[in-house]
């Protein structure tokens, strides 16, 4: 695909937000509040600012895991913890990391660039999105920095799913299809999607009679709604780089690359990676 200006702010800032899935600072902080394992506070960190939520809209919104993960972990979280306790302690443990992994790093001009975008954004069928653009912004400037990334991915991520359902594939599809681009592999997302093998095989299965895989990957016309989907999400995020202008999107990837590149070189996320997330 032609590099597109949505994907290179993705790229660019998916490290700043993503660290909160790889660094020990979020798992310690959801132990300590209370929560059981790391995948309740997975779920339960990053549905927090929908308050005492349960599994079906949870499983609806994250699209891509299977849903008896979700149950596991929700509601249960929520008699460990409030979604209160959950959501404060989240933002600070991930403001710990990003001090850890960035050091001084001047990131105000940034996040003031951020927070001007996700003005622009709006929220009409973007459950995720909207919830975490109510969050109080912090006066801390990393922790504004990673809120700001938080709602700009949590909106792009909204209009991946809405894409993606408008082209007819299931989450467990389209998580097969991306895997058929390359972009990420098995071993990384099976498990941790908790799909087991039948369901696996059975997807996979429905995908190449419908003649989108075949066992060298995505056959023509699968690799057209790959286009398709990615285009759509694309063009379903440009507000926020529409309300940037060219000038100010150019300075986005000016300041936040090299802090993504400094994430990814010191390990705070690796890659490869569930997301399909390059080195920017």
């Amino acid at each position: 695909m032609k590099p597109n200006p949505a994907r290179n702010l993705w790229t660019a800032l998916e490290p700043l937000h993503a660290v909160v899935y790889f660094a020990p600072e979020p798992a310690a902080a959801a132990k300590d509040v209370g929560l059981r394992g790391w995948w309740m506070g997975y779920f339960a960190g990053r549905a927090a600012p929908l308050g005492p939520i349960g599994p079906e809209p949870v499983t609806s919104m994250f699209f891509g895991f299977a849903p008896r993960m979700v149950a596991r972990a929700l509601p249960d979280a929520w008699s460990f913890a409030s979604p209160g306790d959950v959501l404060r302690t989240r933002i600070e443990a991930v403001e710990a990391a990003l001090t850890r992994l960035l050091g001084p790093a001047a990131v105000g001009e940034l996040a003031t660039l951020l927070e001007q975008a996700v003005a622009a954004c709006q929220f009409d069928a973007r459950p995720l999105a909207a919830a975490w653009s109510a969050v109080p912004s912090p006066d801390r400037p990393l922790a504004r920095l990673w809120l700001a990334t938080a709602v700009l991915r949590e909106h792009r991520g909204d209009g991946h799913v809405l894409a993606a359902v408008t082209s007819g594939l299931t989450g467990l599809e389209t998580t097969l299809t991306h895997i058929a681009t390359g972009a990420t592999v098995r071993e990384q997302v099976q498990r941790a999607r908790g799909w087991t093998d039948e369901e696996w095989s059975e997807a996979t299965a429905n995908l190449v009679e419908r003649g989108l895989i075949d066992a060298e990957g995505l056959t023509p016309a699968g690799a057209e709604i790959r286009r398709t989907i990615e285009e759509t999400t694309d063009r379903l995020a440009a507000a926020p780089l529409e309300a940037l202008g060219p000038a100010g999107v150019d300075r986005v990837l000016e300041l936040a690359t090299p802090l993504s590149r400094r994430i990814i070189d010191s390990g705070g996320v690796p890659v490869p990676n569930p997301m399909g997330l390059p080195r920017p």
